[in-house]
């Protein structure tokens, strides 16, 4: 297979969802990670597509962009090592003895492990981080009541409206990130965002840079809610514009030895 073979393909993968990470590239073209990176490198200097950390996703103005964002379980594979980074940052924005609220998400669990024995109020939805912080955490958990959807893995009333939890921050992630705001296509994690985003003095959101080349259909938050943003170093000075536009603090997670 030639070099032009494997970018139709790529370009193909990437109608089809919005990322690919390198692992994925490697086992649908059978090339080594150094032919993929040297691919992802070329279609992102013609303009096709776009190099971010783990692999390649479609242009932000490409209709491609617009699908939906993965599932949680498979989401919670991808860029594991920005995420770690991320969560580490945003753990420094916790002193002990604070109330927070850590929703669901891949990037979120990963806080969750770096509070896990802190000395902090934790509320959750998670189901994931609830049962990890149930075994080995010391920290006061505080969880939501309801019933537990396993996709997108929370746990939600849908009948209580907001808990009666109030925090310093509500960190949360996204599937996607656009200049209208946080963006999800799963319609029980946006009435779960909005009932929770009323009970915090800050929303801190926790988002590799991959999320502002997602654009699921429906609008959770616009950005002018979001106080703080934690990101990777593989934020577009695009990206970065859109966000300082719109007021947001920008936090970068620098991620070592790119994959």
């Amino acid at each position: 297979m030639n070099d032009s073979d494997r970018h139709r393909l790529i370009a193909e993968m990437l109608r089809e969802r919005p990322f690919a990470s390198v692992r994925d590239l490697q086992k649908r073209l059978g090339v080594s990670p150094a032919t993929i990176r040297r691919d992802i490198d070329k279609l992102h200097d013609i303009g096709i597509a776009r190099k971010v950390y783990g692999g390649i996703s479609a242009n932000e103005s490409s209709t491609v962009a617009r699908l939906s964002a993965r599932p949680y379980d498979e989401n919670r594979d991808i860029a594991v090592d920005a995420k770690r980074a991320i969560a580490e940052m945003a753990a420094g924005l916790v002193r002990d003895g604070d109330s927070i609220i850590v929703h669901a998400g891949s990037t979120c669990y990963q806080l969750g492990l770096q509070l896990a024995r802190r000395n902090v109020r934790l509320y959750t939805n998670s189901m994931p981080l609830a049962a990890y912080v149930g075994e080995h955490g010391t920290c006061h958990l505080t969880l939501a009541g309801g019933v537990l959807y396993r996709e997108p893995g929370i746990i939600h009333d849908a009948s209580a409206g907001a808990p009666d939890f109030f925090a310093s921050r509500f960190f949360l992630g996204t599937q996607g990130i656009s200049s209208e705001g946080l963006l999800e296509s799963h319609p029980l994690l946006t009435k779960a965002i909005g009932e929770l985003s009323g009970c915090a003095d800050e929303i801190v959101l926790l988002a590799d840079s991959r999320k502002l080349s997602i654009q699921p259909r429906n609008v959770v938050l616009p950005l002018s809610r979001i106080g703080t943003i934690v990101i990777d170093d593989g934020l577009s000075d695009v990206g970065a514009k859109m966000l300082e536009d719109a007021g947001v603090t920008i936090m970068i997670a620098t991620v070592g030895g790119q994959s």
